[in-house]
């Protein structure tokens, strides 16, 4: 066992390194007035800043969790170090020899676990590094030299090569002083027959550093067609390398990242190069595994939670693509940034593109365009045909429980009402309440929601919706609706002739759609008889809906001043102007769910919205005379 460190050594590594250097490694730290600095806690999630780190005196304290100290307590705790190898790691930081009470200095086998990993990795990524220049490294310096990357770039990003031999790095290591179970253990070296021999062989070789710059381990390449491995092989889970909780290129892009409160995530390594080299610094990659809560922790704590942040996400436009990218959705709640998705065209991935279409299109590709949300909402619906009922049904069945994931009330209202648009749903009020409904059962408030059923959202004679939350006849969105069926049915003349030209459509809520069908179909309420409302009850197709009949005929009109011509016009235009609202929503949906394709149908649409823009100003300005 090595001695205990001297103190004057240790009150020398403190005041070397300055605390703030060394936190901000981690986080982004802001001012915070005063001459301290505060930015999110990296111990626990929180949505505002409440660690503040103070450089004139060398420490740290967190106001939510309570964690403080100076920087040797801060490095300890992140890097999950003992007293000692924190020490060690900091004084090699500062170039400061240390020593030891008991016996000189600290003889390298003898020094943290940890610090002997990370040891071990440097050495091999160097070794690796070394081997790239190789005459048995031809094929990796012709893969690289194939996706752009000269050599000036693979010694930036430290690419290597693994020679194909059985115990090469082992070998390597031995000399250096490791024993093998320290190299089973780095998993750089796996059991053989005979003892250790090496993990990875005649690969291309990519270290892996974690948020600190510190190498943890590698991501390897497949280069020849007898080799039986994975196309890229990764270091396996150990004490320094925990593939969830690493980013590869985050040494390199957390400045950027906390400067321009951007991080765009790609999906490999040559992916993050080609960004680099393109001049899109922020770009980072997961290394083997999905992009998950742990990831998402590393970057709030360099996005900082501010209102400008911006994630953006480059997955593949093919199926494994897209499903990344629903993953991906379902974390999106954990961000306070924007997320969003960019694709490359012809599905190119960003190292492709650069290939194809130089440093400017990786740049554009990396501009945030299309949300996430949306993204992942249309890999849903464009499965099923929108212009179909049964279609609509069916998306909606699928889609509606994705967005009842996400947890805050006001953002799942109004991805719902953008999951309307895209299905071409006018009444999103449905769409919301459907969301709602299963939200509620997911978190065990609710009953099972049953499946929408074809036409449920728009079954004229359908007394009331869906299952699920009851329906507010009475509420502001449907006052209009329930108003201009009173005078239908109280003083017909008052809203004669055009009441007789509103569809049935018009009416949002499915009660009172079945009203005006009723209407309808007793002879309209233009010249109606004296037994009107008799022939509209008869014409109710159950108790329900005649209920509902009577109690329109008796409820007193909601005006103060007396009901006339103005009073109803008004209630005209106002019902006709929320369709057409409904009705330019929708296909402005459509015509985003077109895109480029079907120009004859673009066309129709792009007509159709046209006229009703134009009638909609005519309506705003002449009211009922425009009817």
């Amino acid at each position: 066992m090595a001695g205990r460190i001297n103190d004057d050594d240790v009150k020398a590594v403190r005041d070397a390194v300055p605390i703030d250097s060394v936190v901000s490694e981690y986080l982004q730290l802001r001012n915070a007035g005063g001459g301290n600095l505060k930015g999110l806690c990296p111990f626990h999630d929180e949505k505002s800043p409440s660690f503040q780190v103070s450089p004139s005196k060398g420490l740290f304290h967190c106001f939510g969790c309570q964690e403080g100290g100076d920087t040797i307590a801060f490095v300890m705790k992140i890097d999950h170090l003992s007293f000692s190898e924190t020490v060690e790691r900091l004084a090699a930081k500062a170039g400061i020899t240390l020593r030891y009470e008991e016996g000189g200095y600290n003889p390298g086998h003898q020094r943290g676990e940890r610090i002997r990993l990370i040891e071990a990795h440097k050495f091999a990524a160097d070794y690796y590094a070394g081997q790239l220049d190789s005459p048995e490294a031809e094929i990796g310096r012709r893969f690289l030299a194939e996706r752009g990357f000269d050599r000036a770039a693979a010694a930036h990003f430290g690419v290597g090569y693994s020679p194909a031999g059985w115990d090469h790095l082992t070998r390597f290591l031995r000399g250096k002083g490791f024993s093998d179970k320290e190299l089973i253990l780095s998993g750089l070296s796996q059991d053989g027959r005979r003892g250790p021999i090496d993990r990875f062989r005649g690969r291309l070789m990519w270290p892996i550093r974690d948020v600190g710059g510190e190498i943890v381990g590698f991501g390897a390449r497949r280069l020849r067609e007898d080799d039986n491995g994975p196309k890229y092989l990764n270091t396996p889970e150990t004490p320094v390398y925990k593939k969830s909780q690493v980013l590869y290129g985050i040494d390199l892009a957390k400045k950027e990242i906390a400067k321009s409160s951007r991080a765009v995530v790609v999906e490999g390594y040559t992916d993050v190069m080609a960004c680099h080299l393109a001049g899109v610094t922020t770009a980072i990659a997961t290394c083997g595994t999905a992009f998950g809560g742990d990831h998402i922790k590393i970057l709030r704590r360099l996005l900082m939670d501010n209102g400008s942040a911006r994630v953006i996400f480059t997955f593949d436009g093919d199926a494994a693509g897209q499903k990344a990218a629903l993953r991906a959705f379902e974390d999106d709640q954990k961000f306070a940034a924007e997320t969003y998705i960019a694709i490359a065209p012809d599905g190119m991935d960003p190292c492709e593109l650069r290939l194809a279409k130089g440093d400017e299109a990786v740049v554009e590709l990396a501009e945030p365009r299309t949300p996430l949300f949306e993204f992942a909402l249309r890999q849903i619906v464009d499965r099923y045909d929108l212009d179909t009922p049964a279609g609509q049904a069916a998306a909606l069945n699928e889609a509606a429980p994705v967005v009842a994931k996400l947890k805050d009330p006001s953002v799942r209202q109004r991805v719902a009402v953008k999951l309307a648009g895209l299905l071409g749903i006018m009444e999103d009020q449905f769409v919301v309440r459907r969301v709602s409904q299963i939200s509620q059962w997911q978190r065990g408030k609710g009953d099972a929601p049953r499946p929408v059923r074809q036409r449920t959202y728009d079954d004229v004679r359908a007394p009331a919706a869906v299952a699920g939350p009851a329906l507010n006849l009475r509420s502001p969105a449907h006052r209009t609706e329930r108003e201009l069926l009173k005078l239908a049915l109280q003083q017909p003349e008052l809203v004669s002739p055009f009441f007789d030209a509103y569809g049935v459509d018009e009416f949002t809520a499915p009660p009172y759609a079945a009203v005006r069908q009723c209407i309808h179909d007793a002879g309209g309420a233009d010249g109606a008889p004296a037994d009107y409302v008799d022939a509209v009850l008869e014409a109710a197709p159950d108790d329900t809906v005649r209920a509902l009949v009577r109690e329109l005929v008796v409820e007193a009109i909601f005006v103060a001043k007396g009901v006339d011509e103005v009073y109803a016009a008004t209630q005209l235009v106002a019902v006709r102007l929320r369709a057409v609202d409904r009705r330019i929503d929708q296909l402005t949906a459509a015509l985003k769910r077109l895109g480029h394709t079907h120009p004859d149908q673009v066309t129709a649409a792009q007509q159709e919205l046209y006229v009703l823009q134009q009638y909609k100003v005519a309506l705003q300005s002449h009211g009922a005379a425009a009817l």
